[in-house]
């Protein structure tokens, strides 16, 4: 028995999220599947991310236990042939000790999330950004976007469904700057809570529209109180960018 991680990229569009579910494709489910058609095996593939419906992902993370021989390239080649049509990708595969685990071994992950930031509406990149047509301030949105770094309960940016035992993580970096025509919001921290940046995204879209101050995003979270947050942004310009391990 083999275990190998993989790392995938996939549009997370056609998809109920990560996790296999009863309502719709998945991820998950779509890899299984195709390792299945493969190997022969009913395996799981377990992720370093568990990405809701529309998210999605440069450089997912995952693991899977293989017991035919084989070779990396050969499970890279192999996975990708059996997932077509769907858009989904594995940009390579390494043989990894049994005790890698893709979730509980990471020791950090990033994200970006776009915003489109220009009257006119996305065509090319439509349900790939958040299109926003009024003029953000991306200077301000990073200054109150610093008030949110470091460690802090979080229950104003988390969501009412989150299974997380506690509020409190420690954020290392969000960064929001301009390019061209779009807002990137850039997120790191060792794991984040359901919604979490998504919430940032929509927190912090009303200080680019001059609504609100970092002033205010500090009393947010002081609040510990979703209610008093900004709604969650759409899911659709969030990514996954990558997952780091020691």
């Amino acid at each position: 028995m083999q275990r190998w991680k993989i790392t995938i990229e996939y549009d997370g569009g056609p998809f109920v999220g990560w996790q296999r579910q009863t309502n719709g494709p998945s991820v998950q489910a779509a890899l299984e599947d195709a390792a299945f058609a493969f190997c022969g095996e009913r395996v799981l593939v377990q992720g370093a991310g568990r990405t809701d419906t529309g998210v999605h992902a440069l450089a997912q993370v995952a693991h899977l236990d293989i017991e035919r021989a084989t070779d990396a390239k050969t499970v890279r080649d192999a996975i990708n042939q059996h997932l077509k049509p769907d858009p989904v990708a594995v940009l390579g595969a390494e043989a990894v000790p049994q005790d890698f685990h893709a979730r509980f071994s990471a020791t950090g992950r990033s994200y970006l999330y776009r915003i489109l930031n220009r009257r006119a509406p996305a065509v090319l990149d439509h349900g790939r950004v958040w299109a926003v047509p009024q003029e953000l301030d991306a200077a301000s949105m990073h200054e109150a976007a610093q008030v949110l770094v470091g460690r802090h309960d979080f229950t104003s940016f988390r969501a009412s469904e989150c299974q997380a035992d506690s509020p409190v993580r420690t954020l290392d970096r969000l960064d929001v700057s301009r390019r061209g025509e779009e807002i990137h919001i850039v997120a790191e921290a060792r794991s984040f809570l359901h919604h979490q940046i998504r919430n940032f995204a929509g927190t912090l879209e009303r200080v680019g529209r001059g609504r609100w101050t970092a002033r205010d995003v500090a009393d947010v979270l002081d609040a510990r109180d979703r209610a008093a947050a900004g709604p969650t942004a759409p899911p659709q310009g969030l990514y996954l960018t990558g997952v780091c391990y020691d």
